[in-house]
């Protein structure tokens, strides 16, 4: 038998709570919308067409992976400060890079650059498994947190050189890199498959080229793409 008290106060716990749940909804709602209209307006506009990444992109919760007083213009047309002289790139490109892997499903995936481990998350809608590699500490470990906290079991978060790659997964069907080398690092391309993309900036900021890899049994065919600004790619012993 229900007390007085509790039988007094309970449609008011009921109240607070579908109160609380109905303005949790109201947020998200917001945040879907905003993720709509980016893939809209600024993705689909610009000519990337692939549904897979379309639905990714729709997917992933870009307010996530930004710091909080950010959040709210996590879906602007361009990239954000995330922390340690990095960005969060803009959607655009996030979604062209993607499109580019020609991903078909089941793939095995090395990122290069970490950075807040959105792209990361893109990647593992599509892909079986997303290995990253971030250089500096502090965003290694935060980019695992969120994609821990967001339920992302699909991917593996490593701190250290992306020079070096990732020897004990190899070989990996597609690669993408994040930060932008001065040459197309040869160790990386000797860990990709016959047959595999790989989707890379390349140049001395401000003069980059975005280029889409493949690599043959005859060598490596080298594709242009659009011209991009990118961090410069660091090793372990420029830090």
């Amino acid at each position: 038998m229900k007390s007085p008290v509790i039988k007094h106060l309970f449609p008011f716990v009921i109240f607070g709570i579908v109160f609380y749940s109905v303005r949790v909804m109201a947020v998200e709602d917001r945040y879907q919308t905003d993720r709509f209209e980016m893939v809209k307006l600024q993705i689909e506009a610009r000519g990337v067409r692939d549904p897979a990444v379309l639905e990714a992109m729709k997917r992933v919760k870009r307010h996530e992976f930004v710091p909080a007083e950010l959040q709210a213009v996590a879906y602007t047309d361009g990239p954000l400060p995330i922390g340690e002289a990095q960005t969060i790139s803009q959607p655009y490109i996030v979604a062209l890079m993607t499109e580019l892997l020609e991903l078909h499903g089941g793939e095995k995936i090395l990122e290069i650059g970490t950075g807040s481990g959105y792209q990361a998350a893109v990647l593992a809608e599509i892909v079986a498994h997303v290995y990253t590699i971030e250089i500096i500490p502090a965003l290694a470990k935060r980019a695992c947190e969120t994609l821990e906290r967001l339920g992302y079991r699909n991917i593996s978060v490593h701190e250290g050189d992306g020079h070096a790659g990732w020897p004990e997964e190899v070989p990996f069907d597609a690669m993408i890199v994040t930060a932008a080398p001065e040459q197309i690092p040869e160790n990386l391309i000797s860990q990709l498959k016959i047959g595999g993309r790989m989707v890379i900036p390349v140049g001395r900021y401000p003069n980059q080229m975005l280029y889409q890899i493949r690599k043959t049994n005859e060598g490596v065919v080298k594709k242009e793409v659009i011209p991009v600004l990118f961090v410069p790619m660091t090793s372990q012993e420029k830090r």
